[in-house]
Parts: structure tokens; sequence; C-alpha cells
């Protein structure tokens, strides 16, 4: 489950660099203030318009949260990208900075600082599987299997929209060289829209799901940082790559601390992805399906 709610943030990552070349440093924040809007839209929706029904409160809630992170989105590139064209990339980076502690405080501001609740009705139960193998079994939570099923079917999807559409491939080649793609007549302003949009709605799912499990609260904005080893292990511009990335890293600081921490004191889940990052930088930057970069002069 950590893996998958890993995955699901660097996908957010993944998105928008491969297709504007933007580290996006504020997609923890996106992440936050997403599930902040779905939880609170959840309650807010049912009182306002005089229903009870949970699965009715939850699609409204899910689709107005949409709607607001597509705003969030437009605003973003009508008041910040659009005057950052062709600037370095260390200019970029900046601007995701501020855009992420402009969503945190605005995301206090209209929703308020609690900690809420997300309940989509995913079931809790848990079962047992390879009961014929292992004694006893192993012990899965269904909600874990939900959330598997619905991080790929979104990696599914992302990857048929960036391979088989006119649009992703107009995304791609934004990222590989702005002046070039605005040159053959693509308009870059509406296609960060787009990308932003779709990255506004994985932050969404990413956090609806997390706020099911966890509860939202404003150390959400945090996992961001959790997510960037997955970023670099699976390859900053490869989608299936975030989730393989996020499963290694998922699985591998919890079998570490059970297994190695005993030895050390504990405390390497903490750590561990980060070490296993930096030796992904030492050995093979470009990640486990990253594209190598490749400079002729």
């Amino acid at each position: 489950m950590a893996g998958m709610l890993y995955s699901l943030v660097a996908l957010g990552f993944v998105l928008i660099f491969k297709a504007s070349g933007v580290f996006n440093f504020a997609q923890g924040a996106m992440v936050l203030f997403a599930a902040l809007a779905m939880a609170r839209f959840s309650v807010w929706l049912p009182a306002w318009l005089g229903f009870e029904s949970l699965l009715l409160a939850n699609v409204l809630a899910f689709l107005v949260a949409a709607v607001v992170m597509f705003g969030v989105a437009w605003l973003i590139e009508r008041l910040v990208l659009r005057h950052l064209v062709n600037q370095e990339g260390a200019t970029l980076l900046m601007a995701t900075l501020g855009i992420a502690y402009f969503l945190e405080g605005l995301g206090q501001t209209l929703f308020g600082g609690n900690i809420y609740k997300i309940d989509i009705g995913m079931p809790k139960d848990p079962v047992f599987v390879l009961e014929s193998i292992f004694p006893g079994g192993i012990l899965i939570n269904k909600e874990d299997l939900y959330a598997a099923l619905i991080a790929a079917t979104l990696v599914g999807t992302l990857s048929l929209f960036f391979q088989k559409t006119a649009t992703g491939r107009a995304l791609r080649a934004v990222a590989d060289d702005h002046q070039a793609a605005q040159s053959i007549g693509i308009p870059l302003n509406r296609i960060w829209v787009i990308v932003w949009c779709v990255a506004g709605v994985v932050a969404l799912v990413a956090g609806m799901i997390w706020g099911s499990k966890l509860g939202v609260q404003f150390s959400l904005a945090t996992v961001a940082l959790r997510a960037l080893p997955v970023v670099i292990l699976g390859g900053l511009t490869s989608i299936p790559g975030a989730i393989i990335g996020g499963l290694i890293i998922g699985v591998g600081e919890k079998l570490s601390e059970v297994f190695l921490g005993p030895f050390v004191g504990g405390g390497i889940e903490i750590w561990f992805a980060y070490v296993l990052a930096l030796g992904f930088l030492l050995f093979r930057p470009q990640g486990l399906f990253g594209e190598k970069i490749i400079d002729r002069v």
C-alpha cells in the first residue's frame, strides 16, 4: 500500500516532467489540496443539497474537486507558466516551489487546518491468499487491492494517452523542445494547461486513496519528498516506471525494516529509499525505465 501511494504521487512528477520538462515540486501540495477539497465537499454537498447518500456525495465531491483542480491548473498556467516560457529549469523549479507554498496556505484558508476523513466505501476487511503455499496464508487488505487496481488503470490509460493520441504526442514534443514545438504550431499554453489538469486529477486520486486510508492532514504535503526516490528509481520520463519504482521502494523499505532493522537498531525504513536512489544516481542516473539523454556537440 505504501508503494502504491508513493507511485500515485510520483505519477504527477512524471506527467509534468514528461510533457513540459518542469520538475514540479508542488505535486505534494497538489495532493494535499485535492484531498482537502474531496474531504470537505463530501460533507458540504449533502448539507447544501439535502441528501444522505454516501455514494452520491462521493461522486459529486470527486467531480467538484476535479473541477477545482482544473481551475488551479488554469490559474497556474495563466499567472505563472505563461510568463516563464523558455526559461532555465532552475527558474521553473523555483516557480513550482512557490506554487507549493501558495497551495498549502490556500488549502488551509479555504478548507481549514483540521484532520479530515474521506470515506469512499472501499472495503477494509482482510482476506487470506496463497493458503496452500504458506501455512495460514498471507493476510492482504482489500483496500490495498483496490488501490492497486486503480493505479494500474491510471497507468494504462495514461500510457495509451501519451502514445496513441495527437495531444499525447504534442505533450512529448513540448517536453523535448519548447521552441521547436511552438515553431510547428503546437500551442504551448494550452498543452501546459492540459498536462497540469491531468496531473491534478492524478493528485486527486492519490489524495482520495490516502485520505481513505490514513486521513487528510497537512503532513500529506510532505509525501512528495517520499515519492522523489520513486521518480529517480523508475525514471523521470516513464509512467510504468513510477508504479514499478513505487512498488520496489514500498516493499523494500518494509522488508529492510523487518529483517535488517534488528541488526542496526531500527529506522531503516526512513532512509532506505534515499540510499537506494543515491545508488541509482551514481550508476544509472536515468532510472530503470528512463530515457538516456544524449547531447551531440
